[in-house]
């Protein structure tokens, strides 16, 4: 019985998604290459190199191979050759033994080599195995006393190495899964295969270059290098080699050393001894007298994964075993971490994984200082700062402290004088525990080493403490966080009242205020934002209008009230147009414009008067209310069919004929003429 359609195309929908990477980017060289013809694949070929790659779309688009320009070229897709005459590749390639497949697929060595170690008669014979055959190229790459040690020991050694690339198998690309392994044609021995999602193939971080060239007895797979045996694991490589000396050392105290013994798929980023000795020996001492220091800083070098380097032709973003991420990237032929070319030495092959010698020291936030980390950051200056006024010792120790410290761009104009205020100034900048922006809410009350308490106010689009938000994503140290900040800090220092008393600008509204009885209202605890008036907007009224307003207390009142909201709202936290609700009654509408906060469309001369009842903007205006308007008559509802009227530009003489409406009609009409009497 027939297969209904809907279940066949899903089945073969299915089947599509199921292709490997590898599979789906050769689709993609093919349908790039098509209109040269059938079986003809797209090529990407790095400039003034011989290394070619199958394309796939984003690379496609980039014309880019680890940041190096590329060529395109068109060539016979895998297992198919040109015929003279005719467009594209539309002949299969002849189906013979793997010994002859070796010579038609560009790995001729591999084939010369086969004869001279006497492995012909077995891959020319009955059975069914897979060759990853070194290209003529990777046997060129060999130095002349590796190839010598190969072909001069009465052939066993080479004919070793052949075996060792082969299975005895049939073994096509998509059984080729991440993180297998296959065992070789010699003593067992593992094999890695690692398949990643951008289509690479590697086998022991050898790169599959042409893959699944059938032949009768087997397939070929055509690889970059020649694979050697590895039979040591990663904590092994370590004990090896002296250039991993100090790492020895950090290892075997940290306890790791079990980890990188065990079964797994691991990538170790090596710090040489000279990446340890980069480091100033006071920070490398903490690092190394800390347990918990320590092996953050070597988790932080452990990829969850095996990454070889032929795989990585594009930054991406891997996960360390400390839980932190790092940018491994390419350029040309280097390899890079978060940009930087420091790999020294790559794709040292282990048994549970690989290992990358790098000659930089890569030290996580959680190992550092909330020092180091401001040194690091956009906020170098405020160290410079902290620094000067003799506060190091809070920020490079022990005590769990955050520090909120002000972008570069606050001291654009250069640092302010240290004296003895601005010392207590930035004791005030510093937060007695070490916190998580995350965990912060609104009305969190914080104490500082100045024995000051900061509050915490949370709005849509910003997180504040006090006058100052944060500016950029908290890095937390070993006992320390880091909270960049927009501006400085400036802690309360009285109530709105005491604010405005003790600056002589706001004379007049303090007297003002007085008089009006609101004095006891903004000295109490509260959540005010006061737009006041300075002296300068009292002289601007209209002659007479202040004195006329000063003797009617209840007026007087009502226009102050209207320049008080009951809710604090720092500048950080207008972005578009925020409203506010006055004593008065009336919205207040306060938006920023060319970096200046407005309200009601007038200028602030000064935002951000922190109090401990709310913050205070200096205004040059005296804020007036909307006229009242008109009330509504209160002896009959209002009819909306009486505004519909109002609003006809004629009347519809429809409804004058009809019997129903025309009641209803001259009832409104008459309505009309009443009102307008």
């Amino acid at each position: 019985m027939s297969r209904p359609l809907p279940l066949l195309l899903l089945a073969l929908g299915l089947a599509a998604a199921a292709k490997s990477p590898y599979q789906q980017v050769l689709q993609h060289s093919r349908l790039r290459g098509r209109q040269h013809g059938p079986n003809v694949c797209a090529v990407q070929k790095l400039i003034g190199t011989n290394r070619k790659y199958f394309t796939n779309c984003k690379q496609w688009y980039q014309r880019k191979i680890c940041g190096k320009s590329t060529v395109i070229s068109y060539e016979c897709c895998p297992g198919y050759e040109k015929v003279p005459g005719e467009k594209g590749c539309p002949a299969a390639l002849p189906l013979s033994n793997i010994y002859e497949t070796l010579g038609v697929v560009g790995s001729s060595t591999t084939q010369l080599y086969s004869d001279r170690s006497n492995l012909r008669p077995e891959i020319e014979g009955p059975g069914s195995f897979t060759i990853f055959a070194p290209s003529n190229e990777a046997w060129a790459a060999l130095s002349a006393e590796t190839l010598d040690s190969l072909v001069s020991n009465v052939n066993i050694e080479l004919l070793n190495a052949l075996r060792y690339h082969m299975v005895d198998k049939r073994v096509l690309t998509d059984d080729l899964k991440h993180g297998t392994t296959l065992n070789s044609m010699y003593q067992n021995l593992p094999i890695q295969i690692h398949h990643y999602p951008n289509g690479i193939v590697t086998v022991n971080c050898a790169r599959l270059l042409k893959a699944d060239h059938h032949a009768t007895n087997g397939v070929v797979h055509v690889i970059d290098k020649v694979i050697a045996t590895t039979t040591n694991t990663i904590q092994q490589v370590i004990e090896t080699e002296d250039s991993l000396e100090t790492l020895r050392t950090a290892v075997a105290a940290s306890d790791l050393s079990s980890l990188l013994e065990s079964e797994g798929q691991y990538t170790l980023l090596a710090p040489t001894n000279e990446a340890f000795e980069k480091i100033p020996r006071e920070t490398l001492n903490r690092i190394l007298g800390d347990p918990e220091a320590l092996r953050d800083l070597l988790n932080h070098h452990i990829l969850k994964s095996a990454m070889c380097a032929e795989a990585i032709i594009a930054g991406l973003t891997m996960e360390t075993l400390e839980g932190t991420t790092l940018d491994v990237g390419c350029s040309g032929e280097e390899l890079t971490l978060n940009g930087k070319p420091i790999i020294a030495n790559k794709d040292v092959l282990a048994t549970n994984g690989v290992v990358h010698f790098v000659n930089e020291l890569l030290i996580p936030d959680s190992a550092k200082t909330v020092f180091e980390l401001a040194q690091e950051s956009e906020v170098s200056k405020s160290t410079d700062l902290f620094r000067q006024a003799g506060l190091s010792s809070h920020l490079t120790g022990s005590e769990r402290v955050t520090l909120l410290a002000p972008v570069n761009n606050v001291f654009k104009d250069g640092l302010p004088v240290i004296d003895s205020n601005m010392r207590n100034l930035l004791l005030n900048h510093i937060v007695k525990d070490q916190l998580s922006s995350k965990y912060l809410y609104h009305g969190q009350k914080l104490q500082t080493l100045g024995d000051k308490e900061l509050r915490v106010f949370v709005y849509r689009n910003n997180l504040c403490i006090e006058n100052a938000c944060i500016a950029a994503h908290d890095k937390r140290g070993r006992f320390g966080t880091l909270f960049s900040v927009d501006k400085m800090l400036t802690p309360p220092t009285g109530s709105v009242m005491d604010v405005l008393k003790a600056d002589h600008r706001f004379s007049t509204l303090v007297a003002a205020i007085q008089s009006a009885g609101l004095t006891e209202i903004l000295n109490r605890p509260g959540t005010f934002t006061v737009f006041a008036p300075t002296n300068e907007a009292f002289q601007a009224m209209p002659q007479g209008e202040f004195s006329k307003l000063h003797g009617n207390a209840k007026e007087l009142a009502n226009i102050l009230k209207f320049h008080v909201a009951d809710e604090i709202l720092v500048s950080g936290a207008v972005n578009a147009l925020v409203r506010l609700k006055s004593m008065q009654g009336d919205k207040l509408e306060v938006s920023m414009k060319n970096n200046v906060i407005h309200i009601n469309k007038e200028p602030v001369a000064e935002s951000d008067i922190m109090a401990t009842n709310g913050v205070i903007y200096a205004v040059n205006s005296v804020l007036q209310p909307q006229a009242s308007r008109p009330q509504e008559r209160g002896d009959e509802p209002a009819d909306p069919a009486l505004e519909i009227f109002k609003q006809a530009s004629a009347l519809s003489k429809v409804s004058q004929r009809n019997p129903r409406l025309a009641p209803v009609y001259s009832r409104i009409l008459a309505r009309m003429k009443e009102n307008s009497g």
